[in-house]
């Protein structure tokens, strides 16, 4: 018996052999009637059930079958006779893996809230969302290398401790080994960072945008997929303090370049999770839907999880000027009657999620890429354009969400860039090789950045962020 190899659950359901002697080990969903186990090992949404013939098992036996538990299965695996599924195993040996105590085991069967499991984190990957939230997380990891790998781009690692901010936010979490209680100072009494770790400051990443830069001018075409922090004391559905961003950086690209890069990827990415997680997709279609019911009219959603998927990948996006953007909101409807809760008054606002919902979802009824922004609020490495008031931005929106994919065009040129760098008041012994960059061999170059967690809400169709990582870490929370 123990020297039956273990089958992977889907494996069998995708491929079963009647007849077969099979071995399963995973954790018990349900145990019915002393009879039917429900048993699930991650390998697939769906569970196995096994037939257990109780009248001859040891009752101890049977009493330590309970939700949460960890088995190991053998049997041959035959038709079921029974609803929900069309294979069965019908159970001649049972070994207990692990005990999981009935009366202690949080995650008993029935509806769990989100935040609750939340508080559980270590547990509630065994949940039916959670499983699948992490088998889809993984696919779009496979597939976002496989999308630049096809192409010829190169990974490039960047590092995770530096001495920049790449967006001038400011917002970043120190890295230091001095003694916090009595750090050393300088003759003004400063902390005196030259006695530091590092001999200076310095922070967690923001952004591998900067040093990527670098790789794309020796590469040509680069994207990092890494860590990055944000100490952004944000406590919303919209936020982490530690997340994952993918950032291709290309050399010979233009802003239309861009575009057209970007489009294709977060194409690339929705398809390729309709093409290869359809049972989680199904699942989270269904569970949203049984979600939205419990919301007022106003509030739902006018389209599915799996309808939102396919308005991303069937549409050809439409490219939109912010200048345009700003006209066709100032004259829109709810800014207007003012039911924008930020109000659309002129040139050179700053969008927010519902200027963007509203072009996608009622406006143009298909993603959007705005691009050509005012130059006062976007970052200081952004291409300015001819007119001396806009840079070349792009920014991708999708429904549900707003702004998916912020990128620009980089300013190559040196002359340009030391003098909005300087403009800004960043310090020029901080930038110094960036600069260095458009001394020798500059080149038109381009790039974007997509939040990793953000693309996992959109195709999971989870409303919080907290729920597409696996351990989130927040303000005032670091468990685990």
């Amino acid at each position: 018996m123990k020297d039956l190899k273990r089958t992977k659950i889907k494996e069998l359901l995708d491929a079963p052999v009647i007849g077969k002697k099979v071995n399963v080990k995973g954790w018990v969903r349900t145990f019915r009637n002393n009879q039917f186990i429900a048993i699930n090992d991650g390998s697939t949404i769906n569970n196995i059930q096994g037939v257990v013939d109780f009248e001859n098992t040891d009752e101890k036996l049977l009493k330590r079958i309970t939700t949460g538990a960890c088995i190991s299965v053998t049997g041959d695996l035959a038709e079921s006779k029974g609803k929900g599924q069309s294979v069965e195993i019908i159970v001649e040996n049972i070994e207990i893996l692990g005990d999981a105590d009935p009366e202690k085991f949080p995650l008993q069967p029935k509806k769990h809230s989100l935040e609750f499991l939340r508080e559980i984190a270590h547990l509630r990957v065994r949940t039916n969302t959670f499983s699948a939230i992490y088998r889809i997380r993984h696919a779009m990891i496979f597939a976002v290398h496989k999308f630049f790998t096809d192409r010829g781009f190169y990974n490039v690692h960047t590092p995770i401790i530096t001495g920049s901010d790449a967006e001038g936010a400011g917002e970043m979490f120190r890295v230091t080994t001095l003694d916090p209680a009595n750090p050393a100072k300088d003759e003004d009494g400063n902390i005196n960072y030259k006695e530091d770790f590092f001999g200076k400051e310095t922070n967690l990443t923001v952004s591998g945008q900067l040093e990527g830069e670098t790789a794309c001018m020796g590469l040509s075409e680069i994207y990092t997929f890494g860590p990055t922090f944000r100490a952004e004391n944000s406590n919303t559905s919209r936020h982490l303090a530690e997340f994952w961003m993918i950032e291709p950086e290309m050399a010979f690209y233009d802003i239309n370049d861009n575009m057209d890069l970007a489009e294709a990827f977060v194409k690339y990415l929705v398809n390729y999770a309709l093409d290869n997680c359809s049972d989680d997709l199904a699942f989270l279609n269904q569970r949203a839907l049984d979600d939205e019911k419990t919301k007022p009219q106003q509030e739902r959603s006018e389209l599915s999880l799996l309808e939102r998927l396919k308005f991303v990948a069937e549409n050809d996006f439409e490219r939109v000027t912010y200048t345009e953007a700003i006209d066709i909101l100032r004259n829109s409807k709810p800014n207007k009657k003012k039911k924008f809760q930020y109000l659309i008054e002129g040139w050179g606002a700053d969008l927010q999620s519902e200027h963007e919902r509203f072009l996608v979802e009622k406006h143009f009824k298909k993603p959007v890429i705005l691009y050509n922004y005012p130059k006062d609020i976007k970052a200081f490495y952004m291409r300015q354009n001819d007119d001396g008031k806009t840079v070349a931005a792009m920014d991708v929106l999708f429904p549900g969400i707003g702004e998916i994919i912020g990128g620009s065009q980089r300013e190559e040129r040196y002359g340009i860039l030391k003098q909005r760098i300087d403009e800004i008041g960043i310090p020029e012994k901080d930038l110094w090789w960036y600069l260095e960059l458009r001394k020798f061999g500059s080149a038109p170059h381009s790039g974007f950045g997509l939040g990793f967690e953000r693309m996992i809400q959109f195709v999971t169709g989870m409303t919080n962020i907290r729920d597409v990582i696996p351990f989130p870490r927040t303000p005032d929370n670091a468990e685990f």
